[in-house]
């Protein structure tokens, strides 16, 4: 379990996050919003990548302040992922497992799964951009651990890697994971979350199924109810 209380994050004169309370418990929770709404900044608090002004987060009900052990429980997708240019895709893998402690993972499922045979010699710099995300969701899923964090996960992906990809996620979830998304394809989104977190200049607006948002837009359609909350706060 995750859970965040008064939670604030100011960026210069930006506050970013206004007082976040949050408990997640285990399935897919989506985290929308618009641009700027604070969702990649929660996640890297989460992360202990950002550190809050104030409050508190506790994963497994230990405070995460000044700690560092609770990240190995944790596998990210961060929305752009740099890696270094000059090796190949067979080098970045094996650096990945030696810097995690765990060379003996055996990523031959993974790169089955996302068709990356081809491409394993290849250097990084060669790639495309859908490619380097199928990369990057290979190191994410590689590791098995019981959180998951997927900021934009659908990015650059094939229509045929996007259904593999929610396929995995509810392979994922049927272990009992954490997994937190962040995505703005709202198909995507629909298809594979148990809850929605719509988080709106930096408070959170809703929280709870999607059918519950369509209850309480009086939407039928799941990208309408999301339309009729930033409509309803732009009038």
């Amino acid at each position: 379990m995750i859970t965040i209380s008064d939670l604030h994050k100011k960026f210069g004169e930006i506050q970013v996050l206004k007082g976040i309370d949050l408990s997640i418990e285990t399935g897919v929770i989506a985290i929308l919003g618009p641009n700027g709404s604070g969702k990649t900044t929660l996640n890297k608090c989460i992360l202990g990548m950002v550190f809050p002004d104030k409050g508190t987060i506790t994963v497994n009900q230990q405070p995460i302040s000044k700690q560092w052990e609770y990240r190995k429980d944790i596998d990210y997708l961060p929305q752009i992922a740099n890696f270094p240019n000059n090796i190949t895709v067979l080098e970045l893998i094996k650096m990945i497992k030696d810097l995690r402690g765990e060379s003996k993972k055996d990523e031959s499922y993974l790169i089955d799964l996302f068709k990356l045979s081809p491409f394993l010699g290849k250097k990084l710099n060669n790639l495309s951009g859908g490619t380097k995300q199928k990369v990057n969701l290979l190191l994410t899923f590689l590791f098995d651990n019981p959180i998951l964090i997927l900021d934009e996960p659908t990015t650059g992906l094939d229509p045929a890697a996007l259904i593999t990809l929610k396929e995995l996620i509810l392979k994922e979830k049927q272990k009992g994971k954490i997994i937190l998304v962040t995505s703005h394809i709202m198909s995507f989104v629909e298809e594979i979350s148990d809850q929605i977190i719509f988080i709106l200049e930096g408070k959170i607006y809703f929280k709870g199924t999607i059918q519950e948002l369509k209850d309480a837009t009086g939407q039928n359609n799941f990208e309408h109810a999301i339309a009729n909350i930033l409509t309803d706060n732009h009038a």
